[in-house]
């Protein structure tokens, strides 16, 4: 957390003030799987502190997080999250459903909710329910979606996925899709940048991308 002293204050008094935090990040559901996406633009204030740290955090594998907040909050509940459903999984002899992940990631977010400032998204397929996407904002509280944007810069870009979504997407104009709307949040907001890391999600398995500057489908 940054810290700043107000003007007139004693030089040994400062004044806490929260961090501003800024990210882009997104998932959305095409037919037969899920695409998550991510800038890569970690800061501190008005100072970047990390161009190209990775927000698509491994959870399974066929399940994934996008982090947005805090990203000492979000790393740690990523990886407690992690934790039990490993232990899940050897427990019940196969691997855990999205909805397991999301759950538990919500209840790590809401009862530690005045402790974090953790934003997440969790996608990812499982057999039983295929491709699905699940947001978890601050503070807790789970909403399954076909599509989700969280982070400084997804208030940029709700208009133009309301306008460009679409059911049943094929998985090239589903990344299409996240490319060009993280490219256009991270053209506009000031606290998102960097490349764009997009992870796929299957019953084929996981791939992942990673634009960088001179392929962004918008530039500044």
């Amino acid at each position: 957390m940054s810290s700043m002293m107000h003007a007139g204050a004693p030089h040994d008094q400062y004044v806490p003030e929260d961090p501003a935090l800024g990210t882009t990040i997104m998932a959305a559901a095409f037919d037969g799987g899920v695409i998550l996406g991510a800038d890569s633009r970690t800061s501190a204030g008005s100072y970047i502190a990390n161009r190209v740290s990775d927000k698509v955090t491994y959870l399974t594998d066929s399940i994934y997080c996008c982090r947005s907040g805090s990203a000492a909050d979000t790393q740690a509940i990523a990886d407690i999250c992690r934790m039990y459903t490993s232990m899940h999984s050897v427990q019940c002899g196969e691997r855990p459903r999205v909805q397991t992940a999301a759950n538990l990631l919500n209840l790590l977010a809401y009862n530690n909710k005045d402790h974090l400032m953790a934003g997440m998204i969790v996608a990812g397929w499982d057999p039983v329910d295929g491709g699905s996407v699940y947001s978890i904002p601050v503070g807790g509280g789970i909403f399954k979606q076909d599509w989700t944007i969280g982070g400084s810069g997804s208030g940029f870009i709700y208009g133009y996925c309301d306008a460009h979504w679409k059911a049943s997407m094929t998985k090239q104009e589903c990344l299409q899709f996240v490319r060009t709307a993280v490219s256009l949040a991270m053209s506009r907001d000031g606290s998102s940048g960097g490349v764009i890391r997009t992870v796929v999600i299957d019953s084929e398995g996981v791939t992942r991308e990673m634009i960088t500057d001179k392929d962004l489908p918008f530039r500044t």
